[in-house]
């Protein structure tokens, strides 16, 4: 029988000062010595809503109950005061320091050196079955061990509430067993969760309830044992936002323009082979710590763990940066802000910098700024615009225009239409398959799966690093199908691995 909510939220809202509505009426009950599954596709309202739970931004409107009491946290260290850990994806350590350190990173007036601070850490390592040593650095230990010193630091407080965030998202399969050996010894100890993850066969097999956010709504409530994974993949999709037809058209024929070989990278891709020819779109679908991002980066040049044969038209390139740009390979980060584009520059400046090095003319660069303008429908005053005071949408389309050169052969694409509107990223996405019929390569990474639908002619999954699916031909599957494959297991499908 399930007891009183520890944890009880009524319409909630999160409005941001730009008028961008993150959360639209949210309900949500967490109960002691249960694990509660919150899922949802990217953009669904997930982030922002554990950022409520954990002090870090207000809410706009509704109530939170905590312990049968409205509470309304003005900090992480208030909600953290009051018995709520939070665990975020991005493990919040410090590498120089031993384990028992971050641990107790948080306690105050000295208490961190005191031997009783010890005592209680190494019981918490103890009931976590000892994964890490505690005097071992944190920055020597392997992800999974880092990511249990970071459990220990969310432990160490005695939490009633522990919120995880995406915990497995970065780890192997063995180190996965631990976290959930240990998220089941909190519930066993009375203590609530709320687990967050990508993972269907997960959220089945480790929780009691699920929450599904769409769109900043709370669209389903339910007890696991009454679900499915394809239940719950239904509930994430159910929506549509390229409002962008599929065109079919044949697949290209003939030889493959680029082709990998054995890439791997050890912890970040397993050996994999494939291709793409030129004129054709590859979609690539996976969730958070896939390896999707990874698989760019080695093909690019960026990983310098990376190894295996790239060839380009038979030709082996060697799997550096350098020279990969010279042969015609193209990457589009996900982060733009950070690898995408130079802020203190303008539009002119930013679409020529594949090409500094060379004499300038800022002739040239203003007309190919301008053709580029014009091309991609960016909205500025004009080249000498600073990238800075562009919207993201605008911005991304400068990064894109980039690599628009006679030289550039194949593109790859990481989550180029993340976090941009629906204008911007339509227009996106209708360049993209231009740039496809003008016979570039292309190969893309994108969460909204109904975007690789739309216009991928072949779609791989990634799970682990790993392809564990290649869909021939989009137009026969559907979003539900994908999310099942990238979250879930193959099973009932029907698309083979």
């Amino acid at each position: 029988m399930v007891g009183a909510p520890l944890l009880r939220l009524a319409g909630v809202e999160k409005t941001w000062p730009n008028g961008t509505v993150a959360l639209r009426g949210v309900d949500l009950a967490v109960t002691p010595g249960r694990v509660h599954g919150l899922l949802g596709a990217n953009g669904a309202g997930k982030s922002t809503l554990i950022k409520i739970l954990s002090g870090a931004i207000p809410a706009s409107a509704g109530t939170i109950a905590w312990r049968g009491d409205a509470v309304r946290w003005t900090s992480p260290r208030a909600a953290r005061a009051a018995g709520v850990a939070t665990l975020y994806q991005h493990i919040p350590l410090v590498p120089t320091l031993s384990a028992a350190d971050n641990i107790l990173l948080e306690q105050r007036r000295g208490w961190r050196h005191a031997r009783d601070a010890r005592a209680r850490a190494d019981k918490v390592v103890a009931m976590l079955g000892r994964p890490f040593d505690l005097d071992e650095i944190v920055g020597d230990l392997p992800i999974g061990a880092r990511q249990m010193v970071a459990i220990a630091q969310a432990l160490i407080g005695d939490p009633a509430l522990v919120i995880m965030d995406e915990p497995t998202a970065a780890l192997a399969g063995h180190e996965r067993e631990t976290v959930y050996r240990t998220i089941r010894q909190l519930a066993e100890a009375g203590r609530a969760v709320l687990f967050v993850s990508h993972f269907l066969d997960e959220i089945v097999a480790l929780t009691d309830g699920v929450t599904v956010l769409r769109d900043g709504r709370a669209v389903l409530h339910a007890e696991t044992a009454t679900l499915n994974e394809a239940t719950i993949a239904a509930a994430i999709a159910g929506r549509s936002v390229t409002a962008l037809a599929r065109t079919e058209r044949a697949r290209p024929i003939g030889e493959p323009l680029l082709v990998a070989r054995d890439l791997r990278s050890p912890g970040r891709l397993a050996p994999t082979s494939f291709s793409v020819a030129a004129g054709e779109i590859v979609g690539i679908a996976g969730v958070l710590g896939s390896g999707r991002s990874e698989l760019l980066h080695a093909i690019y040049g960026a990983d310098a763990s990376a190894r295996g044969t790239v060839t380009l038209d038979g030709r082996p390139i060697a799997l550096f940066t350098d020279e990969t740009t010279r042969a015609g390979i193209a990457l589009v980060p996900e982060d733009r802000a950070r690898q995408g584009f130079v802020p203190t520059m303008t539009i002119a400046e930013n679409i020529a910098l594949p090409r500094r090095g060379q004499i300038v003319d800022r002739a040239a660069e203003a007309a190919n700024a301008r053709a580029a303008i014009a091309r991609l429908a960016i909205k500025a005053d004009g080249p000498d615009a600073m990238v800075s005071e562009l919207s993201g949408g605008n911005a991304q389309k400068v990064v894109l225009a980039k690599w628009l050169t006679p030289d550039t052969r194949v593109l790859l694409l990481d989550e180029p239409t993340a976090g941009i509107d629906i204008g911007a990223r339509i227009d996106i996405l209708r360049t993209v398959r231009a740039l496809a019929d003008d016979g570039l390569a292309v190969m893309l990474v994108s969460s909204e799966f109904e975007e690789l639908l739309a216009i991928a002619d072949r779609i791989l999954v990634l799970r682990d690093g790993a392809i564990v699916a290649e869909i021939e031909d989009p137009a026969a599957t559907d979003e539900i199908a994908l999310i099942r494959l990238a979250g879930g297991t193959l099973a009932e499908t029907g698309v083979a691995a």
